[in-house]
């Protein structure tokens, strides 16, 4: 089932009843209060942007009970926190103790796995663009384990050089200048449903395979998401082509990147949205974990 991904971007009173979210807010046009009512089992992305939204310690307990990442935004409206559940595998602990105790070669095969699938989604995307890829197509076949030879940096070097129209001058920075505030965006909803599938899978996204910052709560889900990110960088990429502003993360701007959870992708040769596809991801690392399995199973952009 693909679950909804609500956004709140208005004033708005939220609460729960039977398994409800009950949404109290007033019509735009008439200032009449109005009332929503969604079942909290179809949600699987919660985005709280505005100041005036208040929700009941109930409904974010509800919430989290029915594995929903809600996710809160800072006064530059980008995503700066988000609550998860960490109680929601049945085999939690053991899971826990298989992740902890991965030994390095383990780790250093996953990573070496990750930045394969990475190389291969962002090779794919300048191909579909009819940009040249023979460097990159070179860089799949040399990564080595735990990427020695760093070529992640390398080929992010050249794909960001040559993904974008020349004319908008384009550096990637977290700090840049646009289309970067759509990239963020697009990022911070990716990492939310990444970390959400992480821990449905019954995994910690603290502890990492490659990423290890001591601030980051979310070194895994930053690990796993890296293969997807080709997906954002698509739709922002067909913004800036189609000449939509892409100067002002505005409201249409946001519903374009809400899509992120339920945009088709190719997995396991199978067709599924997002979300779904993310979840054979988490499995499958799991399984990794565990002893079960070698390999990650990553989407494949075409």
């Amino acid at each position: 089932m693909i679950k909804k991904t609500l956004y709140f971007g208005n004033q708005a009173f939220l609460n729960a009843k039977n398994n409800q979210l009950i949404i109290n807010k007033k019509d735009e046009k008439t200032s009449e209060k109005k009332e929503i009512l969604i079942p909290i089992e179809d949600i699987g992305v919660v985005i709280i942007d505005n100041y005036g939204v208040t929700l009941t310690q109930y409904l974010l307990s509800s919430l989290i009970e029915n594995n929903v990442a809600v996710v809160i935004c800072n006064s530059n409206h980008l995503p700066n926190g988000m609550f998860l559940n960490l109680d929601c595998n049945t085999l939690q602990s053991e899971k826990f103790r298989n992740q902890i105790s991965a030994s390095k070669p383990l780790l250093k095969n996953l990573w070496q796995q990750i930045v394969i699938a990475k190389i291969k989604n962002q090779t794919s995307l300048l191909k579909k663009n009819n940009i040249p890829v023979s460097n990159m197509k070179k860089w799949i076949s040399e990564v080595k384990s735990n990427d020695s030879t760093n070529l992640e940096a390398r080929a992010s070097v050249y794909y960001w050089k040559n993904l974008f129209p020349k004319d908008i001058n384009f550096e990637r920075d977290r700090y840049g200048e646009p289309p970067n505030n759509l990239l963020n965006y697009g990022y911070a909803i990716l990492r939310a449903v990444v970390a959400r599938g992480l821990v449905a899978s019954g995994i910690l996204p603290t502890i990492g395979i490659h990423h290890h910052n001591k601030y980051n709560s979310y070194c895994l889900a930053d690990d796993i998401m890296e293969p997807y990110r080709p997906f954002v960088d698509e739709i922002v990429l067909n913004i800036v082509k189609n000449n939509e502003n892409f100067f002002d993360l505005n409201t249409e701007m946001k519903k374009k990147l809400l899509k992120i959870p339920v945009i088709d992708i190719f997995i396991d040769n199978e067709k599924r949205p997002l979300m779904i596809g993310l979840q054979r991801t988490t499995a499958s690392l799991a399984k990794c974990y565990a002893g079960e399995t070698k390999k990650i199973i990553f989407p494949e952009l075409k």
